[in-house]
């Protein structure tokens, strides 16, 4: 009996030493790029106590003309993909730690930033510029005219690879990326409360035109577009 508790401790142990280990290495995580714009650190420390910000919140669909500042931007990246971590933890839960999300931004009104689209690096808390124009009209149409998303100061993408979790968990993984997406869009929202902003998440778009606009990369699916703007 007492070589058995010995052996279960020795498990239990091994399982909570295997939990804290780096995540799985991710071959697609590169060094950022020499033009890449390196946002303002995140906050940590906001003035919104989590359960207002949770009252608070709601779908706001209308916005205001002002721009949003740098800063919001890169709370609100990082609210959704930010790492935490030395070893890579992010903001969301992660099956396995596989981060099968990626988070691109169709910039239309923010200072000190041109309108483009833009790629978020989450290990190195940049943004990628992965094109010129400004995108929102055509987002705009490809989300059946939705006109939250026209006129948002920026419309927010995630976009996964779901191959990033399959590959280990099979079918069962594309449930896992469902849930993590969900995870971030709510981080988001939450974080645009707090921020005083609005935001709402769309889910009625058609997928080859949000990926042919936004440029996504092969195997990279988009899930969710989220319009953010200061309220009216």
């Amino acid at each position: 009996m007492k070589s058995i508790a010995v052996s279960i401790v020795a498990l239990a142990v091994f399982g909570l030493s295997a939990c804290a280990q780096t995540p799985y290495p991710r071959p697609d995580v590169k060094e950022p790029a020499v033009s890449s714009i390196v946002l303002p650190a995140p906050v940590l420390d906001g003035s919104a106590s989590l359960e207002k910000v949770l009252y608070q919140r709601r779908s706001i669909r209308e916005y205001s003309s002002e721009a949003l500042e740098l800063t919001d931007l890169s709370q609100l990246l990082w609210s959704g993909q930010g790492t935490t971590a030395d070893w890579g933890g992010r903001t969301v839960p992660s099956a396995g730690a596989l981060y099968p999300l990626e988070l691109y931004v169709a910039v239309g009104n923010v200072k000190n930033l041109a309108p483009g689209i833009y790629k978020y690096e989450p290990v190195y808390h940049t943004l990628k510029k992965t094109g010129d124009a400004d995108i929102r009209e055509k987002l705009f149409q490809a989300s059946l005219n939705q006109s939250c998303v026209k006129d948002a100061a920026i419309d927010i993408v995630i976009a996964a690879v779901y191959e990033r979790t399959t590959v280990k968990y099979g079918e069962r993984g594309v449930r896992y990326v469902y849930l993590e997406a969900g995870h971030a869009a709510q981080n988001i929202c939450l974080q645009a409360t707090a921020l005083g902003l609005g935001a709402v998440t769309v889910g009625a778009f058609y997928d080859e035109q949000v990926s042919d606009i936004i440029g996504l990369s092969e195997g990279e699916n988009p899930l969710y577009v989220i319009p953010v703007g200061r309220k009216r």
